[in-house]
């Protein structure tokens, strides 16, 4: 190396030449200086040895040789090298050799030819000396390297004029289209060949990143500055669409924001009342209960509230998913139990980091951390019938499917989905979510609107939107609807130009039948139920029927009960209480009926509640604790 011959030899600080300069200024014999690389590294990291005007003092440079040590230790030669290249002052403001590459020769490092290189490498040393000194010692050092044939001194005066108007050119924008770098990261990482053809679209790339800035420019001024889209296609699981972040908009831009895990509020609501449905709990037109609530949890009294703070009584199903209810959707996450919610939100890929304990009741209104990716493709298994598999980053793997949700529960749900009148009442006919074509599509805010989210799918593909802040800071007044539904909407629009979205198939077990609702609840209308559902008229003596009574209501998931030796048996018996039918605890059959009384055993148990026709209505787990009763 022309600026430190020894750099492989060393360990940081060349100890031969520290003495020849030391000598050489001891006579004031002009001599070259001592610094090695690593010590000229260690004063770029270090602002507190950096060398000011009128050199370095005595404990500056002893500081100098002391990091330069750890340095040398702690990073391989390369890495100092890189390090030191991407961190070294050149040419008036340009810092780095990959800005002076772009800047002077107009392409990146990789593509220098070895003038280039050798001119590039004269700066280290005096980045503002003269042309034609530069060309100097640009030929010195290829005369060095006995590369002088491929280069000729004249030639490398034919560079000069680049150099003086280097002093006065702004630095170059990166050189080529950074189009999906978050991407790239993922394919470069996945195993497979070094070269393959990636999935991505990239004109849909790039109208998905003009969406985004668009609408980030619209929302400037709420404290919103970050953002993230995938488009799947729902067939192949092919990333179309990935961005990553909102580029200079950010001040994360190197943060994936598909791949960040955040607070996914209402989102995974749909993913619920689908397993209702499978289990038969409820129906489309079953009336939940949308009123105050206290519901007991092993940790304490939940109180789950709407967005609006307001409830609406008692609502249809379809009703309470398209606005987006609260509280409905907790009662179901209570009656099906957090163990097997949370055993869902796992199957279909979102990988919970904690337990389903941890989280309780509020799975229900998304207090897990997921991300973008996770999330959009298991509401791509909704949109396949409940099947899920992988997504591919490439145009050769294919992944193989499993089954996760029945087809008609997932039928069901994504038509309750795509209704642009259940969700009239708090989003109105005329909203953003509505579409020309089929998509099912839901909204979601995390709490202090730390995360807004858009996630739904057509016939043939699926689309998810984040927009939030990367730091995790609140925007102001941006919600779902506000933030990342435009940006979903107008994505679906492009996606659906010259290919109509048309709805699913009707699986085998679903059967439509009018339902008219008593004292007019809610308007007549054709509705979906599973084959055995169905009924025809919704009275107000099926309330109770249609909510709290289904299911187990007694006990809680997660209970804890503890033995007191004190007390008489017979007064500590638990009762079990909820829909009738086959009670089941720990694989041995209690009874039937809609209670039955247990004389407890210490331990963890597991209780099943099944139909007359032996399926599976609610199971959960709970937890004795004490000495066995006599």
């Amino acid at each position: 190396l022309g600026e430190d011959k020894r750099f492989y030899e060393h360990s940081g600080v060349d100890w031969p030449a520290a003495a020849r300069s030391a000598w050489g200024n001891l006579w004031n014999t002009h001599t070259r200086g001592a610094s090695t690389l690593t010590m000229q590294l260690a004063g770029l990291i270090d602002a507190g040895l950096a060398r000011p005007a009128a050199g370095r003092s005595l404990p500056q440079k002893i500081g100098q040789v002391i990091m330069a040590g750890r340095l040398e230790r702690s990073w391989s030669k390369a890495q100092i090298l890189e390090a030191y290249l991407n961190s070294v002052p050149l040419r008036g403001e340009v810092v780095g050799i990959n800005a002076l590459a772009q800047t002077l020769f107009g392409k990146h490092p990789v593509g220098l030819k070895p003038a280039e290189a050798a001119l590039a490498a004269a700066m280290l040393r005096a980045p503002n000396a003269s042309p034609a000194l530069l060309a100097a010692r640009a030929c010195a050092l290829l005369q060095l390297m006995g590369r002088a044939q491929d280069a000729t001194c004249a030639a490398l005066k034919g560079v000069n004029g680049d150099i003086e108007a280097l002093l006065v050119r702004r630095p170059a924008r990166p050189l080529g289209e950074q189009l999906a770098p978050h991407f790239a990261r993922q394919v470069l990482r996945a195993d497979g060949p070094a070269q393959q053809r990636s999935s991505l679209d990239a004109q849909l790339q790039r109208y998905a990143m003009s969406l985004l800035k668009q609408q980030l420019g619209e929302l400037s001024g709420r404290n919103v500055e970050d953002g993230a889209v995938l488009v799947l296609d729902n067939a192949s699981g092919r990333v179309l669409a990935w961005v990553g972040s909102s580029g200079d908009l950010s001040s994360a831009a190197q943060v994936d924001g598909v791949l960040a895990r955040r607070q996914p509020g209402s989102t995974l609501k749909p993913f619920i009342y689908q397993l209702a449905l499978e289990r038969r709990l409820i129906t489309p037109a079953s009336l939940l209960d949308d009123s105050p609530a206290q519901l007991s949890t092993p940790a304490g009294l939940y109180l789950p509230q709407n967005y609006d703070r307001a409830f609406k009584g008692y609502v249809s199903a379809r009703s309470a998913l398209g606005n987006s209810l609260n509280v409905p959707a907790v009662r179901l996450t209570a009656m099906l139990g957090t163990d097997a919610v949370f055993e869902r939100f796992n199957a279909l890929g979102l990988a919970l980091p904690e337990t389903s304990g941890f989280y309780g009741l509020s799975l229900a209104l998304g207090s897990s951390d997921v991300s973008l990716l996770g999330l959009s493709n298991a509401y791509r298994s909704l949109a396949n019938g409940g099947q899920y598999s992988p997504v591919r980053l490439n145009a050769q793997v294919s992944t193989a499917s499993r089954r996760v949700s029945s087809a008609a529960a997932s039928f069901i749900t994504a038509d309750m989905l795509a209704d642009n009148s259940a969700r009239a009442r708090t989003f109105g006919l005329d909203s953003v979510l509505a579409t020309a074509g089929f998509a099912a599509v839901k909204t979601g805010t995390s709490k202090d609107m730390r995360d807004n989210w858009c996630l739904g799918f057509t016939q043939h593909y699926t689309v998810g939107v984040w927009v939030g802040n990367a730091s995790g800071g609140a925007m102001h007044g941006v919600s779902g609807i506000s933030g990342a539904a435009p940006i979903w909407a107008g994505l679906v629009a492009y996606l659906q130009r010259g290919r109509a979205s048309r709805p699913p198939a009707v699986p085998a077990g679903v059967v439509q039948q009018r339902v008219v609702f008593e004292a007019e609840r809610e308007p007549a209308r054709p509705e979906w139920f599973v084959r055995g559902t169905e009924l025809a008229t919704v009275r107000s003596s099926d309330l109770m029927r249609s909510n709290t009574s289904l299911g187990i209501s007694n006990p809680l998931s997660g209970s804890i009960y503890a033995l007191d030796p004190d007390i008489p048996p017979q007064a500590q018996k638990i009762r079990f209480e909820g829909q009738s039918g086959q009670w089941e605890l720990d694989g041995r059959v209690l009874g039937a009926g809609r209670h039955i009384s247990w004389a407890p055993w210490p331990g963890q148990h597991q209780l099943r509640l099944l139909d007359g026709q032996g399926r599976l209505i609610q199971q959960l787990r709970f937890e004795v604790r004490g000495a066995a009763l006599k």
